[in-house]
C-alpha cells in the first residue's frame, strides 16, 4: 500500500502495545503514591508522574471505557492494543473484542512470588495473555529487575513462551529509580537468554546503553511508550533506522499520560525510513506476541 506524502504509515495496521482505559473511581495508583514523600505527589497529583506531562486526556467517559477507547483507536487507524487484565475492563475488552484486544497478564509483584506465579498461570489459562509487565520503581519494598526475587518470575515467562514488558530508565513518579537502571537487563539476559525482554518508558538517560544491550542479546527490545513522538531518543530512531529495525516497537501512552491525537499528530515527523514503518508499528509487536505477523 502507497504511504501518504504527510503521513508515512498511512493504511497500515498498528498494534499499540501500551493503551488502556480510563475506569470510574480513584486509587489506582495508591501502590505508587505510598511511598512517594514528597507533598505533591501525595496531595495534588492525581497521576504520579503528572509534572511530566501536559494534555493527560480528560473528560473520557467512563461509564464505557472499553467503547471510548475503541473509538479512539479507530479514528487513528489503531488495529489491535495489548491491555492488561488486571482491571474488568480488561477482562471485558478481551472477551468481547479478542480481534481488538490482545491480553497482557497482571503487573508482576516480586514481593508476591508464589501469589505472582499463580495468577499468571491462571491469567494464561483463563484469557491467553501474551505478555506480563513489570515496574521495578513501583514495587514496594522497591525489587531491582535483576534480583533473584524476579528471577522465578522471568523462568515462569519462559516456561509460558511469553515476554515481559518492563519499565527501565529513570521513573517518572518520584521515588527511586536505581532498581530500574538499564545495566541491570544485561546480568537478566545473561541468566536467561530465552526470556523476551522488552523495555518501558525510554531507557532515559541510557538509552545508549540500551541501544548497546539490544545490539548485544538477540532477545531484547525497547518499546517507545509514556513518550511523544518528538521526544523519542535519537539514539533509538538512528538504531531502528539502521541494525534495530526488527528491535523498536511503537506503545502509546493512552489514556494514563497521553492522548492518540497528539502522538498520531506528532508521529508522521519521526524520520523513520520508509521500509522500517511497518515493523515499529506492527510487525515486531506481532513476532514477540506470537500473533500473525498478517493479522
Amino acid at each position: 500500500m502507497t504511504a501518504s506524502p504527510t503521513v508515512p504509515f498511512a493504511g497500515l495496521p498498528i498494534i499499540d502495545t501500551h493503551i488502556g482505559f480510563r475506569e470510574p473511581g480513584t486509587g489506582e495508583y495508591d501502590f505508587i503514591t505510598r511511598q512517594t514523600k514528597d507533598r505533591a505527589s501525595r496531595e495534588e497529583f492525581a497521576f504520579p508522574a503528572e509534572y511530566m506531562f501536559t494534555g493527560v486526556p480528560d473528560g473520557l467517559d467512563t461509564d464505557d471505557p472499553v467503547g471510548e477507547t475503541l473509538r479512539r483507536m479507530d479514528a487513528h487507524g489503531i488495529t489491535r492494543g495489548l491491555v492488561s487484565v488486571a482491571k474488568e475492563s480488561g477482562r471485558v475488552a478481551v472477551r468481547r473484542h479478542p480481534d481488538r484486544f490482545i491480553a497482557q497478564g497482571s503487573l508482576v509483584d516480586p514481593n508476591d512470588i508464589m501469589g505472582t506465579l499463580e495468577r499468571m498461570t491462571r491469567e494464561y489459562e483463563e484469557f491467553g495473555i501474551r505478555a506480563v509487565s513489570s515496574f521495578a520503581a513501583g514495587t514496594f519494598p522497591q525489587v531491582a529487575l535483576n534480583d533473584p526475587q524476579m528471577y522465578p518470575i522471568y523462568a515462569k515467562c519462559v516456561e509460558l513462551g511469553i515476554p515481559i514488558f518492563a519499565c527501565a530508565g529513570i521513573a517518572g513518579p518520584r521515588v527511586r529509580s536505581a532498581v530500574q537502571h538499564v545495566e541491570l537487563i544485561d546480568d537478566v539476559m545473561f541468566d536467561f537468554p530465552d526470556l523476551v525482554f522488552v523495555t518501558r518508558h525510554g531507557c532515559e538517560p541510557w538509552e545508549e546503553l540500551a541501544v548497546k544491550l539490544m545490539l548485544k542479546w538477540p532477545n531484547l527490545y525497547y518499546s517507545t511508550s509514556a513518550f511523544a513522538p518528538k521526544h523519542y531518543p535519537l539514539a533509538i530512531i538512528d538504531y531502528a533506522n539502521t541494525r534495530g529495525a526488527d528491535k523498536i516497537i511503537y506503545a502509546g501512552y493512552f489514556p494514563a499520560g497521553l492522548s492518540l491525537e497528539r502522538i498520531f499528530g506528532e508521529l508522521p515527523a519521526v524520520p523513520l525510513r520508509d521500509e522500517v514503518w511497518p515493523k515499529f508499528l506492527h510487525d515486531n509487536a506481532a513476532a514477540v506476541l506470537g500473533l500473525d505477523v498478517q493479522g
